[in-house]
């Protein structure tokens, strides 16, 4: 029990430190640039539940393999060898002798299920489906995990760009800030509160950039988290968006999305093959009230050591009792199930549950997409009219901002004025640039519900 014990917390340990070692080897294959298509490959080669998927999806292939196997004809060998000691039976002559003896039996036995009530065929069309099934549960978790990544990907270019948009705001308001100050200096400065005014903006501008940076490298920490690897503070991304991401998207309507899904989603063709599997799971079941009809056949040979040839007291050798001793059979068995404890009535109903079961699920699968399509399709229309409104907006105030920008440098306004151009503009700079990454997020939403989700 204590070297049990010990080999088990022995591999415990082997296992983990083989993982962790996996894992830093996916860490320490990322360069200085992670790109996109690695990060879904690393996401999906650490997760957790993708991997245990495909494991329980390699026991179904087992078992599917084992149903065909189950009607393969069987085939099975026995031999026994013996010592007696004192009286006991020759078995050449029928005469019991005291003496030590030896003896042995050999037998060859093969039979084949001819009918079950197409238990088996059944059971092989229920495991099939029940392995198809699984290939399809692992694309589902494999795709989850890529829009995962996808999303978490774009966040961390969205969180970038809103830094570098202040990070500008911040240069701008620097210039002005230092031109003041040198006004100031050299007694030109007319109104002292446009150069406090300014300072205040740029320690404003400070602080949106630490709170920028802050959530840089939560959407960062984030995205390896996914990855399931040690995070690395010195990756750069690229960046995967194009004015094509930025166009209207062609679905005319919910319906014509949501018909896409039915047809490409693993998950739903997966619930409609369970209802398959407990269909055919029901036939087998209902075929055990079937006799079962099946052919065997079985060779014997025997051996004793006390035979003698007739009349004389010469030992029989061991080849020829086992020729002359060998006998044959061959014959049909027919099994009629009668009274059984109710095990095949029983066992039929709990088929039938198991089916009603996979019918809830597959129509509860159908109505929660159709309600996500529905949300989803919503989200992009609203996302995409944010974006083209807040587009028009950072153009207006961008234009109004260079005008009184221009007025405030040749001192014809006071700072006040300018500060709040700057401000209307530099907050529609920062909803530009999370309104069009949003706008993004939504359509490879869609992407992923008619199956073309793509990876650059």
């Amino acid at each position: 029990m204590r070297y049990s014990f010990f080999f088990l917390i022995l591999s415990t340990l082997t296992l983990s430190a083989g993982r962790l070692s996996a894992q830093q080897a996916s860490a320490d294959s990322i360069g200085q640039v992670l790109p996109l298509h690695q990060a879904v490959d690393i996401a999906i080669r650490n997760n957790l539940v993708v991997n245990q998927t495909d494991l329980q999806s390699q026991s179904y292939k087992v078992a599917y393999d084992q149903s065909w196997e189950y009607m393969l004809p069987t085939l099975s060998a026995g031999a026994g060898q013996g010592t007696n000691f004192g009286r006991s039976l020759n078995t050449t002559n029928y005469t019991y002798v005291t003496s030590q003896t030896g003896s042995g039996n050999y037998n060859l036995n093969a039979g084949l299920t001819i009918f079950a009530g197409l238990q088996l065929q059944n059971g092989v069309k229920a495991a099939r489906y029940n392995f198809e099934a699984s290939r399809l549960d692992l694309q589902y978790q494999k795709d989850n995990i890529t829009l995962n990544v996808l999303l978490a990907y774009l966040s961390v270019l969205s969180a970038r760009d809103q830094l570098a948009a202040i990070h500008d705001q911040e240069n701008s308001d620097t210039i002005q800030l230092n031109r003041l100050a040198t006004q100031n200096r050299e007694g030109a400065l007319v109104v002292l509160s446009n150069l406090t005014d300014l300072q205040g903006q740029v320690a404003q501008d400070e602080i949106n950039i630490a709170t920028a940076t802050y959530n840089l490298e939560g959407a960062r920490v984030n995205l390896f988290q996914l990855l399931n690897v040690p995070y690395k503070r010195d990756v750069e991304f690229e960046n995967n968006l194009s004015v094509a991401d930025l166009a209207a998207y062609p679905v005319a309507s919910p319906d014509s999305l949501y018909n896409s899904a039915l047809r490409v989603l693993p998950n739903v063709q997966s619930t409609a093959l369970r209802v398959l599997e407990y269909e055919k799971a029901l036939a087998a079941a209902r075929g055990a009230y079937f006799p079962t009809l099946s052919i065997n056949g079985n060779v014997n040979s025997y051996y004793n050591s006390a035979a003698t040839a007739p009349g004389t007291n010469d030992k029989i050798p061991w080849g020829t009792q086992f020729h002359d001793n060998r006998s044959e059979s061959i014959g049909l068995n027919l099994s009629v199930p009668i009274l059984n404890g109710f095990r095949v009535r029983n066992n039929v109903r709990n088929a039938k549950i198991n089916l009603q079961n996979a019918r809830l699920i597959e129509t509860s699968t159908r109505l929660v997409l159709q309600q996500n399509v529905e949300l989803a399709f919503e989200n992009m229309v609203s996302a995409y009219k944010q974006y083209k409104f807040y587009t028009d907006q950072a153009a207006a105030y961008a234009e109004s901002f260079r005008v009184q920008n221009i007025r405030f440098t040749e001192g014809v306004i006071t700072s006040d004025v300018y500060i709040q151009a700057k401000t209307r503009s530099d907050a529609a700079a920062i909803s530009l640039a999370a309104a069009r990454y949003a706008y993004v997020f939504r359509t490879k939403v869609l992407d992923y519900y008619q199956g073309k989700l793509a990876i650059p």
